[in-house]
Formats: structure tokens, C-alpha cells, sequence
């Protein structure tokens, strides 16, 4: 059995470990909050959006444009890895990274590049050879704005024929405990036949249907880019709000285990003086 010094010592590493995780757990619950208010406002304007351009496309058989429909030529594909900056979230990081190289090797037959966003995504797939840009910065402040600009350059691309297809994985926010990992095709944009929409003929449209597509089409892939991100940066502060409560209750477990131990420690060593000190009692009364 472990001597009562050192028995303390861990008693005292284990607290101090379990006020770590406790502050951590509740720094993530009030960003969760705000990062999970952020996404829900969000998917009401994106469903809409998406509903609209699918409506007037679907009013437009023979409408034409160079971010709708599959391209005949398939030069290369580009997959955007999201992760996160910060670890200590469980198993956020390592399953977005397990699902892209899952997604490298099912495709490997294709000639694929990989963009990460996430230090610690960026960190792992390094090896694989296929990164092409890293945009970690853009957690350092994420707001529409940066993330335009990051989208513009590869709708850019993928209009000079660079790319044919462009897809996105990332997790999904479901809730604090929860995270979906996700795949979505950013590019080119497709038409959701199985969706249920009203299609839009009896609007009168200023400008015309294919001017006011020109326009919302790049901001639904900007839009779309910019709300993963957030979905991402949510489910981030679910998955290390959950992991650092688990991490409390262990320690708190732990530091429980260990004062038990110290307290049958500390017993049996004042056992021990007792008998020596009836011993000593008995042998000078002989």
C-alpha cells in the first residue's frame, strides 16, 4: 500500500485537475450557448434560401450555369476538412480526421486535394501529401465576412475548370452530446428533386429568374460554407463541454478512491502504533 504522503499528493493532483475540467467545462457551456443560438437563427434563412433557388430552377429546365450540374470533364476534386484549433473535445478531431482519410482512400482512384480548416485536422493530414491551403485563422474570428473571401476563391476555381467538384466535411451540431459528421457537395450546386417546393410560376421576377439565379447562387455556396463552420465551431464547444464533465465526474470518482484508500492507510498505521506501543507495555511488565 502506497505511503500516506503520496497518497495526499495524488489527493491534491486529482483536485487540482478536477477544478481545471470544471472551469473548462463551464467556459464551453457559455460559449456553447452563443455559438449554438448563432447556428439556429441561421438554418431558418439557409432552408429558405436553398428553397428559393430550387424553385426557380426547377421553373427553368434548361437554365445553364457553371455552379449547377455535374461537369463533363473531371480534372480534380477538392474536399474542405473542418476541425477545430484546440483539442480536449473527445472524439470531435480524430473522427473528422478518420472520415477524410476514409474519404482519400474510397476515392483514390481520383486525383484529390485537400484544404483543412483546423490546426489539429491540419496537423494529422499533413502526411497524407494532399493539402494544398490551411485556414485555421478563420476560428481566431469567424464571421461572414472572412469566410466570403475564403469561399470566393474556390468558386473561382471551380469556375476555371480547376476542380469539378468540391465537397465539405465537417460535424454537424445536433446537441451538447451529440455531433453528425457530415458531408455536403459545395459545389456544383444540385437540385433536391425528393424536396418538397412549391415551384414559383405565378411570381413576376425583377430582374428576370436567370439574373436574380447569377446572384444567389454564389451567396447560398457562401452561405452554406459559412454555416458548416458554425455548425463545426457549436458542435466544438458541445463535444469539450460533454468531455470536460466526464473528465469532472472521473476525478471527482477518483478523488473519492483515493481517501478511501488514505483513510484504511492512515487507519492501519495508527493500528500498528497501538499494537507496538501494547506491545512495549507488555514486554517491561516481564
Amino acid at each position: 500500500m502506497a505511503n500516506l504522503k503520496e497518497i495526499r499528493s495524488r489527493i491534491s493532483s486529482v483536485s487540482s485537475t478536477m477544478q481545471i475540467t470544471q472551469a473548462m467545462k463551464m467556459v464551453s457551456a457559455a460559449k456553447l450557448k452563443k455559438a449554438q443560438t448563432t447556428i439556429v437563427s441561421m438554418r431558418p434563412y439557409t432552408e429558405n434560401l436553398f428553397s428559393i433557388i430550387t424553385d426557380i430552377l426547377k421553373s427553368m429546365p434548361g437554365y445553364t450555369s457553371s455552379l449547377v450540374g455535374e461537369k463533363i470533364h473531371h480534372p480534380k476534386r477538392l474536399l474542405i476538412s473542418v476541425t477545430s484549433n484546440r483539442g480536449l473535445c473527445g472524439g470531435f478531431n480524430s473522427n473528422i480526421i478518420k472520415a477524410t482519410k476514409n474519404y482519400l482512400h474510397e476515392n483514390k482512384s481520383l486525383d484529390i486535394d485537400l484544404v483543412t480548416v483546423g490546426k489539429k485536422g491540419n496537423d494529422v493530414l499533413s502526411k497524407t501529401n494532399k493539402i494544398v491551403s490551411d485556414h485555421s485563422s478563420l476560428f481566431e474570428n469567424l464571421d461572414y465576412e472572412s469566410t466570403t473571401k475564403i469561399a470566393d476563391k474556390y468558386i473561382t476555381k471551380f469556375i476555371s475548370g480547376e476542380y469539378d467538384k468540391i465537397d465539405l466535411l465537417y460535424n454537424k451540431f445536433k446537441n451538447a452530446a451529440t455531433q453528425i459528421i457530415t458531408i455536403d457537395t459545395l459545389l456544383p450546386y444540385k437540385i433536391s428533386h425528393s424536396e418538397k417546393t412549391g415551384i414559383l410560376n405565378d411570381y413576376i421576377y425583377e430582374p428576370d429568374k436567370s439574373k436574380i439565379l447569377q446572384e444567389i447562387i454564389p451567396r447560398g455556396i457562401k452561405i452554406l460554407f459559412y454555416k458548416a463552420l458554425r455548425e463545426s465551431f457549436a458542435s466544438e464547444h458541445g463535444a469539450r463541454m460533454t468531455a470536460m464533465h466526464k473528465a469532472t465526474d472521473n476525478a471527482a470518482e477518483l478523488a473519492e478512491q483515493l481517501k478511501l484508500t488514505y483513510n484504511k492507510a492512515r487507519q492501519a498505521s495508527i493500528t500498528n502504533e497501538i499494537l507496538e506501543i501494547v506491545g512495549g507495555a507488555e514486554a517491561l511488565k516481564k
